[in-house]
């Protein structure tokens, strides 16, 4: 056996475990999650001291480098608990990926500090105007979840020179680049008044006129970047997001689930000859719903192992291999959310109290299932690969 695979295995193990022990904390904070619209410093702290928010960082940042599997198990372990938890660790954690292709001084510069967390808004939304030693940065981002924590930003943006020409990339596409800063160094809009993952904080920023070194800059999906070698960093940041977003919705399935069959255990709805644990009506469409969510996670976990393990061993990361990943994620989400919409119609009037845990999981399903991982077009996409139909590969594969 090769002595640092098997090192590996007891590390995501460890992960697991360390996942199961934040939780208590996370459930006790529950309330204050949602008033707040933030992880409150307790919840925070946990995952720190549980090294949560290092998964995805390179081994020589003091990071673990977890395999996609493991980082999807552990946000599904949070999201149980509570989804704008697990949101913000896998948001943290795909960000934190940037890391592995910055010059190692300025990623110890950024990344070194213990409470290290980078987020960022979606989408190349700004401009960095080349001047000599780094770029002159401007623009305003959205969606930034886990910014309120977060020592560092994100600022992905179309790269122009001098004298106001558009950089190109060898393809002929319009450069682009991320620049990375700290958090006080920008204007933070309060926005995220919502209707679920309230405690994630997905605030907007803004920076105007910044100054970024060069070396605090980078191309996140360009491998000839890449200064760290290793499995994880050969996956683009987009299939991490896809395959721990996907994580939390099985996890916030998996919750909702569980909550209704210890309603069932007491509850007898209004106007029933028995109670609805001895309804065989209910008994068989709870069997058929945990038959559901136990496919989708199974073969989501299939597609995300073999992917690793096809990476690991040495071999490209297929087109066939991306469709894949892309098409268990999507199908991971959008079965995860109507599992919750029907546990939320099971549970019949018990479910609108802001007491019981059936609103909340139905508010953080839908708004999870907004995000852009989660779009049902991206079949489109893998159905046209199926077909053997040209695919625009510069999108979600």
């Amino acid at each position: 056996m090769d002595g640092s695979r098997g090192e590996q295995r007891t590390a995501d193990g460890d992960a697991i475990a360390r996942a199961r022990g934040v939780v208590p904390i996370v459930r006790a904070a529950k309330r204050g999650i949602e008033e707040q619209r933030a992880l409150p410093t307790e919840v925070v702290a946990a995952l720190h001291e549980a090294r949560l928010f290092r998964l995805m960082l390179p081994r020589s940042l003091g990071g673990e480098e977890t395999d996609l599997l493991t980082f999807a198990k552990v946000l599904e372990i949070l999201s149980e608990a509570d989804a704008s938890v697990a949101w913000c660790v896998g948001q943290g954690g795909g960000c934190a990926m940037s890391a592995a292709f910055l010059e190692p001084a300025a990623a110890a510069r950024l990344f070194g500090a213990r409470d290290a967390v980078l987020a960022w808004g979606a989408g190349v939304q700004g401009t960095a105007v080349a001047v000599p030693g780094g770029y002159r940065v401007s623009g305003r981002w959205t969606f930034a979840s886990g910014s309120r924590h977060a020592t560092l930003l994100g600022a992905h943006c179309r790269v122009v020179e001098a004298d106001g020409t558009a950089r190109l990339k060898p393809n002929g596409m319009p450069a682009d680049r991320t620049a990375l800063l700290a958090r006080d160094k920008a204007v933070i809009d309060d926005v995220w008044q919502v209707v679920g993952l309230k405690g994630t904080g997905s605030d907007s920023y803004e920076i105007r006129d910044l100054f970024v070194p060069e070396d605090e800059t980078l191309d996140r999906e360009n491998q000839d970047e890449l200064k760290v070698v290793s499995t994880l960093y050969r996956f683009p940041t987009m299939h991490a997001y896809a395959g721990g977003f996907a994580g939390v919705m099985l996890g916030i399935a998996k919750g909702a689930l569980a909550d209704l069959r210890d309603l069932a255990l007491k509850k007898t709805p209004r106007g029933a000859a028995s109670s609805l644990r001895d309804s065989p009506v209910f008994q068989a469409e709870l069997a058929r719903m945990e038959v559901r969510l136990r496919a989708a996670r199974a073969y989501h976990h299939q597609m995300l192992a073999e992917a690793w393990a096809e990476v690991d061993g040495g071999q490209a990361f297929s087109l066939d291999r991306r469709v894949a990943l892309r098409m268990s994620s999507t199908h991971a989400i959008n079965e995860g959310a109507d599992i919750v919409h029907e546990v939320y119609r099971a549970a019949g009037q018990n479910a609108i109290f802001e007491n019981a845990p059936f609103e909340q999981r139905l508010r953080d399903a839908l708004s999870a299932s907004q995000q852009v991982q989660g779009r049902p077009a991206h079949f489109v996409t893998a159905g046209r690969h199926l077909l053997g139909l040209a695919l625009d590969t510069a999108g979600f594969v």
